[in-house]
């Protein structure tokens, strides 16, 4: 059985002297049936869609079945390859990749859900962003994504990644919060500074709304796809620096799922609130479904 708690997870990995990735690449072999070969392709594979998936919208305009979202790709490549970004090329890729996932997404080609599809951009736009700059292998981005499924499960086990149940908190945020933590594993950092980074990207989305335009995964979903990439990245540099969340990691996740309960369902993917429901919504939504 997969631990039950952040402080589990890192008594276990101290006390083994391993990493999230590798308590959580042990666990997959145990409970699958699988070779630790096995597993490893398996997570390769998964990791060729998200290359895919985060480079296909970036040459190309791509448009959703709707048209309410498409072509934001192109633009922020091309300003982070052409123009002079306050934030730098690395973030701005790390930002044109999160919207290519999305923009994919909803014109129906083939994404990760990671968790969820509404957040499929935020965990590859981390992962091979950060380890384009790191210098990092295709297997070292392997069990980078490894320790996203363990703090991933950890979330799912204690709180809940859907839209639906907890809002955009558990969507983005959450997998904000496990692309920070595997951005830090990467950079060296250890399981405790990972659930660290993770504890203040939860703290810092608390009561995120899902209010999905016509009910469609498309806006606002996308650009907090940008967002939360950009939180992931800032967050793991934060942490690296020294800093801690004062809130523990399984604190946060029981906070996150509270708040998540605490939402009108208006507010919980019903597209009936937030910008759902502001004029321009109502009349996007009649434009796409007249």
């Amino acid at each position: 059985m997969f631990v039950d708690s952040g402080e589990a997870l890192i008594e276990i990995c101290n006390k083994q002297n391993i990493s999230i990735w590798e308590y959580t690449l042990n666990y997959e072999i145990e409970n699958s049936g699988l070779s630790k070969n096995e597993v490893l392709e398996k997570m390769k594979n998964t990791l060729s869609v998200m290359q895919n998936s985060s480079s296909y919208a970036l040459d190309r305009e791509v448009k959703s079945v709707s048209g309410l979202i498409g072509g934001d790709g192109v633009k922020l490549y091309k300003y982070a390859k052409e123009g002079n970004p306050l934030t730098g090329e690395f973030m701005m890729m790390a930002m044109a990749r999160a919207i290519s996932c999305s923009e994919v997404n909803a014109a129906m080609g083939k994404i990760v859900a990671c968790p969820t599809a509404g957040s499929c951009g935020i965990v590859p736009a981390a992962i091979i962003s950060a380890g384009e700059r790191l210098n990092k292998s295709e297997d070292e981005l392997i069990k980078a994504l490894l320790t996203v499924s363990g703090v991933g499960m950890l979330i799912a086990k204690n709180a809940t990644v859907s839209g639906a149940e907890g809002g955009c908190q558990a969507e983005c945020g959450s997998a904000s919060a496990m692309a920070a933590a595997a951005v830090v594993e990467m950079m060296g950092g250890t399981p405790s500074q990972a659930l660290h980074a993770s504890a203040i990207v939860i703290k810092n989305v608390l009561g995120l709304v899902c209010d999905p335009v016509a009910g469609l995964v498309e806006v606002p979903c996308a650009k907090r796809n940008v967002s939360g990439v950009v939180s992931a990245l800032t967050t793991a540099d934060m942490v690296m620096s020294g800093v801690e969340s004062k809130i523990p990691f399984d604190e946060t996740v029981t906070a996150m799922y509270k708040v998540g309960k605490q939402l009108p369902c208006q507010l919980r993917e019903t597209g009936e609130g937030g910008v759902a429901n502001t004029p321009t919504g109502i009349r996007l939504k009649k434009e796409v479904f007249g």
